[in-house]
């Protein structure tokens, strides 16, 4: 069932604000929901930007992750960039990946956007973005999963907790976090304050090593939880810090 959707029906018609209309076509069933949300406040160099970028480009044109992790249940997945309050932007939509083509062609519609912002650093205002979305993508995912990854905490717009609290109330499975090391103690702010609902993480990265964590987080996001060892592995191996959960 398509939990967002009946949530945000539902308040409508309790504020009076709902005009049945016209059935629309039957939702298209997939595994997972995913919505990637992008930190680009001002505290990512360009260079950190395309290294970024470059990650989530090569774990959706990599063969082997298409065929590994996608290539068992169709995935609909979107690509936000954020920044301050006001600074958020769905730059690839809702796109069907059940093809290695299909996984190509999203990965080109990321490598093709420009940068939109340099501002604040907002990831509460970047959740109460996303969560509409998954209303009107028509596609009904096994879960719905918001994703964020940042290299800073909040310092302006909707409380983080607060956003988060409100997404899983209106049904979304979980809320993970990327964190991008470098501010002190910002893997635990997002353990306590984006991380949320059954089987959620936070995993940590250097800009450096972005790419291949990108490729296990996907995984882990589509596929499920990874054996205890694989999780210490990744934790030791991929960010070289111990610990793997939960500015500007």
């Amino acid at each position: 069932m398509k939990k967002v959707v009946v949530f945000l029906a539902a308040t409508l018609i309790l504020m009076g604000g709902f005009a049945a209309g016209p059935a629309s076509a039957d939702p298209i069933p997939v595994r997972v929901e995913l919505s990637l949300l992008v930190d680009v406040s001002g505290s990512v160099s360009a260079t950190e930007w395309q290294l970024q970028r470059d990650g989530y480009v090569a774990a959706f044109q990599n063969p082997n992750f298409y065929s590994n992790v996608i290539g068992s249940g169709a995935i609909a997945v979107n690509y936000i960039y954020w920044s301050g309050a006001s600074q958020q932007s769905q730059t690839v939509g809702w796109t069907l990946i059940d093809s290695q083509a299909s996984s190509n062609a999203f990965a080109a519609a990321i490598a093709a956007a420009s940068r939109p912002y340099s501002g604040s650093t907002a990831p509460g205002s970047a959740i109460n973005f996303a969560l509409p979305l998954f209303a009107s993508n028509n596609y009904d995912g096994l879960r719905q999963v918001i994703d964020v990854s940042g290299d800073g905490a909040q310092n302006d717009g909707a409380s983080t907790a607060t956003a988060r609290n409100n997404a899983l109330a209106a049904g979304i499975d979980a809320i993970n976090g990327l964190v991008i090391l470098g501010e002190t103690g910002l893997l635990n702010w997002y353990v306590n304050n984006v991380q949320g609902g059954a089987g959620s993480f936070v995993y940590s990265a250097t800009f450096e090593n972005f790419a291949s964590t990108i490729d296990q987080k996907i995984e882990r996001e589509i596929v499920g939880t990874p054996e205890p060892l694989t999780l210490i592995l990744l934790g030791l191996g991929l960010t070289g810090l111990a610990g793997l959960r939960r500015r500007d």
